[in-house]
């Protein structure tokens, strides 16, 4: 048993009574600097370019008791979209992408989550881009809590998730000469999240 449960009785009472999950309740804060958001898009039908976005921030609320009322909230600064390359980065920020002078900020507000098995779980929440809000689901893997050498309370999920940009307005493409086009619709998101427990 992990973070996020089920909406239903039996997960939630097994939740209550499990002193290792309740022990987790409480809010956290990502750590930006532990913490990683990449993505993956098809090029030329050939190869993948991998990038990730390097200013963001972001809270979960655990609930040991009721696991189902966990959430978890993101803000990603769209100017600090890096994917090694300077020219590419500067297209990705244009008006043929996401338009960051114009709309700066992604966001990801969390709506349900449910436990899958073992330390899967599924959440799901309302990804904002471009001024278009559309459900995206992610699957996670709880990867445990621990107290690191700074005192700090720390727990760690990896998640992936995939959109089809289209739907949230990147729609932006060149026909390739030997057919196919140079961006993929369908893009991989990755998320390994470190978040640390609040004072108080």
């Amino acid at each position: 048993m992990g973070i996020f449960g089920r909406k239903n009785t039996t997960t939630a009472t097994a939740a209550a009574v499990n002193p290792e999950l309740a022990a987790l309740s409480g809010d956290y804060t990502i750590d930006a600097s532990h913490t990683t958001i990449g993505f993956t898009a098809r090029h030329a039908m050939v190869t993948n370019v991998k990038g990730s976005f390097l200013d963001f921030s972001g809270s979960l609320h655990l609930d040991g008791s009721d696991p189902s009322k966990s959430t978890a909230s993101i803000d990603v600064k769209m100017e600090s979209i890096d994917t090694g390359n300077a020219d590419r980065d500067g297209h990705l920020k244009s008006a043929d992408f996401f338009k960051t002078e114009e709309f700066p900020t992604m966001t990801f507000r969390s709506t349900e989550a449910e436990a899958l098995c073992d330390d899967n779980y599924r959440i799901t929440g309302d990804l904002s881009i471009l001024g278009t809000t559309k459900p995206l689901t992610i699957d996670l893997e709880f990867n445990g809590a621990a107290q690191d050498p700074f005192g700090n309370e720390r727990v760690g999920f990896e998640g992936k998730a995939e959109i089809l940009r289209s739907e949230w307005g990147l729609t932006w493409n060149a026909a390739l000469e030997t057919g196919g086009v140079l961006v993929s619709d369908k893009i991989k998101l990755t998320f390994d999240i470190s978040a640390i427990r609040n004072a108080g």
